[in-house]
C-alpha cells in the first residue's frame, strides 16, 4: 500500500489519466458518448497546454524536444473524435516518466548502493579505553577507531591489531576477503570481518578512499553522454519524417483520421529514455568492476578509443621500487649516502621515495629532520639535512648541480637515483621495480582490439623506459619527459580519441589533457584522481580492459536501442498509412514499442560477451627512476 501511495504522489497524472479513462469508458457504455467526449477533450486539452508550456521552456534553453509529436498526435486524435486514443497518448507520456525512473533505478542500482553505504558515524576509542560515537566529520588523523564485526571502515586507517579480514568488493570488485596485518593500510569503505578491530586514522574521512569514490559516483550520476544528446538531435529529422508520412497518408486517403492514426505511432519515448538508461547501466557495470567512470560521456569515449599512452612507474610497473644497491662516490660512505638521501626523501611524494626510506629504516639508519625542503616535480628533491644540502633526483638534474656526476652502468631492469651533498656528487642508489604481471596482456589486448597506436610517456631515462617497453610489447617510447612534454605529446598523438593512463601528482596535467584520462587510484594521489576522467580503484591494470569492453558494449546497446525505436516507429507509421491500424490500437502498440526499447537498453546491465585478457605473463623485473 505504501508503494502505491508513493507512486500516486510522485506521478499523479498517471492515476488521474487512468481514472478519467475509466469514467469515459463507463459513460460511453451508458450511452453518454457526447459527455464522455467532452470530458476527455477537456482533460487532454489541459494536458496538451501543460506539455506545450514545458516545450517552450525547453526551446528557450536551446533544446528541441520530441514532445511536439505527441502534442500534434493528441490534437489530431481529438479533432477526428478518437478521444480514447488521445487518452492513451496522455497515459504514454505521463507513464513514460515513471517507466524511465524505474529503468534508471534498475540501471543505477550498483551506484546507489555505494552512495547509501557511505558511513556517517564512527566509534572513537579514547586513551582510557572509553568509547564514544561521533559524526564521521569529527574524526581526525591519529584518532583510534573501533570497528565492530561487519561494520564499514569509515576512514583510511592503519590496522593496530595483529591481523584481520576485510571485504573490499565494493571498492575493488574482488569478491574474496583480504587479510591485513598490523600496520597495513585499510581503505575506507571496506567491510570488517568477524572480529572487532582497532584502527589508527591516516586521513580525514573527506579525503579517504571511499569518500572520493562517492564523490565520483555522484558526479557520474549527474552526467549526460553525447549519444544521449545525439538522440535529442534525432528529434528534428524524426519529427519532419513523421509529419511528412502522416500528411501524405492524409492526402492520399482523403481522410483526416489517417493523419491521427499515423501520428499515434510516432511517439518519442524510445529516443528519450533508452540511451540514458543504457549508460546508467554501463556505469553500474564499471563500478562493479572496480572502475569509477565520471559519467556517460566518458564511458562513450571508452568505447571509441583509437590511441593509448601509458606512464611507467606505478602504471605499467607496481610502483613499489626496492633498493638493491648503494654505490657511493669517492669520499662518501654507503650508509652516509643512503641516510642523507632517505632523510631528504621524507619530503618527496614520488614513488621512489618510499623505497629509499624503507631501505634506510631496514638497515637501522635514523632519518634526520630537514630544516628546509623543496621538491622540483619530476626532477628531484632538495633538503637541508643536519646543516648539509642534500639533493636526490634524476641524473640530468643532479648533473646540472654538480659536474662530476658519473652515470652508472646499469643492468637490464635496474635504475638509479643520483645524490649530491653540498654541491658534490655523492653516489647513486640502484632500485628495481616489479612489472605488473598483466601489463603485457593489456597492451596485447588493446592492439588486438583496434587501438592503432600505443605509446609510453615517462620521465625515466631512455634505457630504463625502453627495457620496460620491450618487455610488454610497446614500440613507441618517449622518455625523460617533463609534465609539459607529456601534455604536448598527448595533444599530438593521433588517431583520436586518445587514452592516457597514469599515477601520481605529476600525471595530473596529462590526464586532464587526454580525451580520456585514467588514474591508477588504488593508492594514488588525489590530484591525479581529480584530474582524471576515470579512476581504477582496484590495484590492477586489467580493469582498464574491463572499462573499454563495457564502454563498447554500452555504446552498442544505446545506439541499437535508438535505432530500434526509430525503425519500429517508422515501420509502423508506414503500415498505418494503409488504414489497417486504428488509432486506439496504434497508441497501444506504441506502448509496447516503448517497453521493448527500454528493456533492450537494460541489456547494458549485463556483462559484455566474449573474454577479456588472455593468459597473463609471468612477472618481470623493471626499472624505476624519478618521474616515471
Amino acid at each position: 500500500m505504501r508503494t502505491v501511495i508513493r507512486f500516486i504522489r510522485r506521478y499523479p497524472v498517471v492515476p488521474l489519466t487512468v481514472l478519467v479513462a475509466i469514467i469515459v469508458l463507463v459513460m460511453h457504455a451508458a450511452g453518454l458518448a457526447l459527455a464522455a467526449q467532452v470530458i476527455a477533450t477537456v482533460y487532454v486539452a489541459a494536458f496538451m497546454l501543460w506539455t506545450i508550456v514545458g516545450m517552450i521552456r525547453s526551446l528557450l534553453k536551446g533544446q528541441f524536444g520530441l514532445d511536439i509529436l505527441a502534442v500534434v498526435a493528441m490534437g489530431a486524435t481529438l479533432a477526428v473524435g478518437e478521444y480514447l486514443a488521445s487518452l492513451i497518448v496522455v497515459l504514454m507520456l505521463s507513464g513514460g516518466e515513471a517507466l524511465e525512473d524505474f529503468a534508471s533505478y534498475r540501471a543505477r542500482r550498483d551506484l546507489n548502493a555505494l552512495l547509501e553505504r557511505s558511513p556517517q558515524r564512527a566509534h572513537l576509542l579514547a586513551a582510557d579505553g572509553s568509547l564514544q560515537d561521533v559524526p564521521i566529520d569529527r574524526v581526525g588523523v591519529g584518532d583510534v577507531l573501533l570497528v565492530r564485526p561487519s561494520e564499514i571502515v569509515p576512514a583510511d586507517a592503519a590496522l593496530l591489531d595483529d591481523s584481520a579480514e576485510f571485504d573490499e568488493s565494493s571498492l575493488t570488485g574482488e569478491s574474496l576477503p583480504v587479510t591485513k596485518s598490523a600496520g597495513d593500510e585499510v581503505m575506507s569503505g571496506s567491510v570488517n570481518g568477524d572480529d572487532a578491530v582497532r584502527l589508527r586514522v591516516l586521513r580525514p574521512a573527506e579525503q579517504s578512499q571511499y569518500q572520493q569514490i562517492v564523490k565520483l559516483v555522484a558526479a557520474a550520476e549527474d552526467s549526460r553522454a553525447p549519444v544521449v544528446r545525439l538522440a535529442d538531435r534525432y528529434a528534428v529529422p524524426f519529427t519532419i519524417v513523421s509529419l511528412l508520412i502522416a500528411g501524405v497518408a492524409w492526402a492520399v486517403a482523403g481522410d483526416a483520421a489517417r493523419f491521427a492514426e499515423v501520428l499515434v505511432l510516432a511517439t518519442p519515448c524510445p529516443l528519450l529514455i533508452a540511451a540514458p538508461v543504457a549508460f546508467l547501466g554501463g556505469l553500474s557495470q564499471t563500478s562493479r568492476r572496480g572502475v569509477i567512470v565520471k559519467g556517460g560521456a566518458v564511458l562513450e569515449q571508452f568505447g571509441r578509443i583509437r590511441s593509448a599512452a601509458f606512464d611507467k612507474t606505478g602504471t605499467l610497473t607496481r610502483g613499489r621500487p626496492a633498493l638493491i644497491d648503494v654505490r657511493p662516490a669517492t669520499g662518501f660512505a654507503a650508509a652516509e649516502v643512503l641516510r642523507d638521501a632517505a632523510s631528504a626523501e621524507q619530503y618527496s611524494t614520488h614513488a621512489l621515495a618510499d623505497g629509499i626510506r624503507a631501505a634506510a629504516e631496514a638497515r637501522g639508519l635514523t632519518l634526520q629532520p630537514g630544516s628546509r625542503a623543496q621538491e622540483a616535480a619530476t626532477n628531484g628533491v632538495t633538503a637541508v639535512i643536519d646543516g648539509r644540502t642534500v639533493v636526490v633526483g634524476k641524473p640530468a638534474y643532479i648533473a646540472s648541480l654538480t659536474p662530476d656526476l658519473v652515470r652508472e652502468d646499469l643492468q637490464p631492469g635496474e635504475a638509479a637515483a643520483y645524490v649530491a651533498i653540498d654541491g658534490r656528487y655523492a653516489g647513486a642508489l640502484i632500485l628495481s621495480d616489479e612489472l605488473r604481471p598483466e601489463s603485457g596482456a593489456v597492451v596485447g589486448w588493446l592492439r588486438e582490439h583496434g587501438v592503432e597506436r600505443i605509446a609510453m610517456l615517462t620521465g625515466d631515462a631512455r634505457p630504463t623506459a625502453e627495457s620496460v617497453a620491450a618487455a610488454i610489447g610497446v614500440t613507441e617510447v618517449h622518455a625523460e619527459l617533463l609534465p609539459a612534454d607529456k601534455v604536448r605529446l598527448a595533444g599530438e598523438i593521433a588517431p583520436r580519441p586518445m587514452l592516457m593512463v597514469g599515477d601520481g601528482v605529476n600525471d595530473a596535467p596529462v590526464l586532464a589533457a587526454a580525451d580520456v584520462g585514467v588514474a591508477m587510484g588504488a593508492k594514488g594521489a588525489t590530484a591525479a584522481g581529480e584530474a582524471a576522467d576515470a579512476v581504477i580503484v582496484a590495484d590492477s591494470l586489467s580493469r582498464l580492459v574491463d572499462a573499454m569492453r563495457i564502454g563498447r558494449h554500452t555504446l552498442t546497446v544505446a545506439t541499437t536501442a535508438i535505432v530500434i525505436g526509430i525503425v519500429l516507429s517508422v515501420g509502423l507509421m508506414l503500415i498505418a498509412t494503409t488504414g489497417v491500424i486504428p488509432a486506439v490500437a496504434g497508441a497501444l502498440i506504441q506502448e509496447l514499442v516503448d517497453l521493448a526499447t527500454i528493456l533492450y537498453a537494460l541489456r547494458a546491465l549485463r556483462p559484455p560477451k566474449g573474454t577479456g585478457l588472455g593468459t597473463v605473463p609471468a612477472p618481470a623485473r623493471a626499472s624505476a627512476t624519478r618521474a616515471g
